[in-house]
């Protein structure tokens, strides 16, 4: 049977996703200058204030995880930190700064869908660390964060077409 550890490392780090992500939408709306783009991420900004609220509450609630039966837990926990060690919110340079050096809105985009797909991995191994009645709501915030990206796709398609 696999060790207990402490869950606020798991969602903790969810939370700092999620307020990560909301600095970087409130950021490239402020630099949008098409205001349809700008209101497209201003929505994705109140969506991700809105899922660390989720996280920060879930954080009160739950102490203890397991490992997934018949894993290993330092080897899942390599992994777990692997996926957050290349996370596009978490790797490199500050996503503030690859903002910044986005050229376009469409640049922007494409980050905002590289940390959407990242999170949508974490999100999911986080649903297998969880109580049930807990790793529901991760499921829960996991399908907007599908949804969140073929809003972000669309938007991308839109504005090619346009360039």
């Amino acid at each position: 049977m696999a060790r207990f550890f402490s869950a606020s490392d798991i969602v903790g780090t969810a939370i700092e996703i999620e307020r990560r992500g909301r600095n970087v939408y409130s950021k490239a709306a402020a630099a949008a200058t098409n205001p349809d783009v700008k209101s497209f991420l201003e929505f994705f900004a109140g969506e991700e204030a809105r899922h660390q609220a989720i996280f920060e509450a879930m954080a009160g609630r739950i102490a203890k995880i397991e490992v997934p039966a018949g894993s290993d837990e330092e080897e899942y926990m390599d992994y777990v930190q692997a996926l957050l060690d290349s996370h596009a919110l978490f790797c490199g340079g500050a996503p503030e700064k690859d903002l910044a050096n986005a050229s376009d809105a469409i640049a922007a985009i494409e980050l905002a869908a590289r940390f959407e797909k990242d999170t949508i991995l974490y999100f999911r191994e986080m649903m297998d660390l969880l109580p049930p009645a807990e790793s529901g709501i991760v499921k829960q915030c996991l399908d907007e964060e599908r949804g969140h990206l073929r809003q972000l796709t669309k938007m991308l398609a839109t504005l090619r077409r346009s360039a």
